[in-house]
């Protein structure tokens, strides 16, 4: 199993304009206790190009701009897609947070288990 190769994967699934959180992602990646592990993934060891400014903590909160390459780093990435960030950098998860449903997380652990990772 590699959970790397998990992150990117669900990565890609997030929806243009929806975020979702450090800790979703690891629970999808069946690792509910390695969000910080998410970020890591994020930040160094994913190979392949994914949506990672799509991804905040717990609270809505945008990561350090010096991690993405666009100017107006992931805030700027996020207004194209149609979020809206607040002044304190934040973004409402009520609104903008993937709901992911069951049997998305399904159809996740099903390809994780055909595909070995």
């Amino acid at each position: 199993m590699d959970f790397y190769q998990r992150v990117a994967v669900v990565c890609r699934r997030i929806p243009r304009g929806r975020v979702a959180t450090y800790g979703q992602i690891a629970l999808l990646c069946g690792k509910p206790r390695n969000a910080r592990q998410v970020g890591y993934a994020l930040k160094c060891r994913v190979s392949e190009p994914v949506p990672a400014y799509r991804v905040v903590n717990g609270q809505g909160c945008l990561s350090a701009d010096a991690l993405f390459r666009e100017p107006g780093g992931q805030a700027g990435l996020l207004k194209k897609e149609g979020v809206e960030i607040s002044e304190d950098r934040r973004v409402d998860l009520r609104r903008y947070g993937w709901q992911n449903t069951l049997d998305e997380a399904l159809e996740l652990r099903d390809y994780f288990m055909e595909h070995g990772i």
